[in-house]
């Protein structure tokens, strides 16, 4: 399963070598039980001030210990699942992670989860720019239905299966610890190293972010390794399914895979043209914003309902259908805009979502915009009346409750628009140009710190205001 664990100065020169945290992780599918038995070697390094004793890693997949705790936003597509299988128990729609160990240098460590948040005590004291090798092995029991850990028909959601650094605040010395938010997303960590090594049945499509190779397991005729190697990768998530098709094009040094399921005729004319507005969608961003850095872009069709959901590298969306409009699908480059404002820059979104969603809201309508979509584009934010709103952009999840969509979508993307609007298109993408270059791969907070720390608003109010576009 997991490597041995290197030397401790292996593990400084690695991690300085690479990013500050680097996976590898060996699992196994077990597809009867819905379970996954796995291991991970972590290499952390301590890029902070402070000297550590302890380390601390997010174990989101106990989000599915009950359904107080599991997230609202799929309440809906379960109880219509509950409804088609009678079958079904509650507890069957329950899951979670179990830790069988930690160690480090072959010694065992002290740990402790609790609240989706798993302590592991350090034998030695981590000082500053050191770092230290663990080795943890777990059980994940997968809840059926629709989550973003979930199998569900022929599908297997794989979000959230593995124990995942926390980010240390120097600033307060303390790890963040927070459980996923009940409403909304809690998606914070810093970009890592990641080789994932998967056994599934032979049969199996899988999906994940990275450069994916395949062999045969040759202790187990029928089954099959699937690794990805994804470095500087905010996240890892897999799909997994036997009846995926994958369609896959390369444009200009990326490559795009779109894995569904081949349930209607002429299906693959759509997944096609979703190909196409994905490549243009990249390619605008890139342009406006900051390259692409990655090889592969995918997108895993689910049988998620009214959801879609963001990863690093990989977007998981709902079944196409007879009347989609890839050429309109303003949902479907609303993901695709979250590989730069989520994957490439990241944030506390439990605290500042707006910093993606706004963003992330805003390059939609950006993108519409540019492609001549009139309706869809900037007339779009012209019309909206949020004033029936008075919660601040900057709210966390809790203050918003269950007004998201018009504080952290609307009303952010009202507010970079109005920034666009102020300072005109050259400059506003000059800006975004700025701040991407110095976030990428890092976490990003108020952007009005970055503006003042950057000295951009000084220089915008010395030369003046320009007036883009309405």
């Amino acid at each position: 399963m997991a490597a041995p664990a290197a030397s401790s100065a292996r593990s400084v020169m690695a991690a300085e070598a690479h990013a500050p945290v680097q996976y590898r992780i060996d699992a196994r599918l077990d597809e009867n039980n819905m379970r996954i038995k796995g291991s991970e070697t972590i290499t952390y390094r301590n890029t902070s001030k402070d000297t550590l004793r302890k380390i601390v890693f997010h174990t989101f997949a106990d989000a599915n210990r009950s359904k107080a705790t599991q997230t609202s936003m799929f309440e809906q597509n379960n109880e219509e699942i509950r409804k088609e299988n009678p079958q079904k128990k509650p507890e069957d729609f329950l899951g979670g992670i179990y830790i069988r160990s930690a160690a480090a240098d072959g010694q065992s460590l002290v740990f402790s989860n609790s609240n989706q948040a798993l302590t592991v005590e350090l034998k030695q004291e981590l000082k500053p720019g050191e770092a230290v090798t663990v080795e943890i092995d777990f059980e994940v029991e997968i809840p059926f239905g629709m989550q973003r850990l979930s199998y569900y028909k022929d599908i297997i959601n794989g979000a959230h299966w593995f124990p995942v650094m926390s980010v240390y605040d120097e600033k307060k010395h303390e790890w963040d610890k927070k459980p996923y938010s009940k409403t909304f997303e809690t998606d914070y960590y810093d970009s890592s190293d990641f080789q994932v090594h998967i056994n599934v049945p032979e049969a199996y499509q899988v999906l994940m972010p990275g450069t994916i190779t395949t062999k045969a397991d040759p202790k187990e005729p029928g089954r099959k390794v699937v690794t990805a190697v994804a470095d500087n990768t905010r996240e890892h998530v897999f799909f997994a399914s036997p009846n995926y098709k994958v369609e896959s094009v390369t444009r200009d040094g990326l490559t795009i895979e779109y894995y569904y399921f081949d349930n209607m005729p002429d299906k693959k004319k759509l997944v096609d043209e979703y190909i196409d507005t994905a490549f243009k969608a990249i390619q605008f961003f890139s342009e406006k914003y900051g390259k692409y850095p990655y090889p592969e872009f995918r997108i895993a069709e689910s049988y998620v309902e009214g959801v879609a959901v963001e990863f690093a590298r990989v977007i998981q969306t709902g079944q196409i259908r007879p009347n989609s409009d890839p050429a309109h699908d303003t949902t479907f480059v609303h993901e695709i805009a979250h590989q730069w404002f989520h994957a490439l820059i990241g944030n506390d979104s439990e605290k500042e979502s707006f910093l993606d969603e706004g963003f992330t809201d805003f390059s939609m309508v950006y993108f519409e915009e540019k492609q001549g979509e009139v309706l869809r584009g900037f007339q779009s934010i012209q019309f909206e009346d949020l004033s029936y709103i008075d919660k601040p952009i900057a709210s966390n999840n809790t203050e918003v409750g269950g007004e998201a969509n018009p504080v952290f979508y609307k009303k952010g993307r009202q507010a970079i628009y109005q920034l666009y609007r102020m300072v005109g298109e050259d400059k506003f993408d000059a800006f975004m140009q700025e701040y991407f270059k110095r976030y990428q791969y890092k976490n990003a907070t108020n952007p009005r710190a970055f503006a003042d720390d950057s000295g951009y608003a000084r220089k915008r109010s010395a030369k003046g205001n320009g007036q883009g576009a309405a």
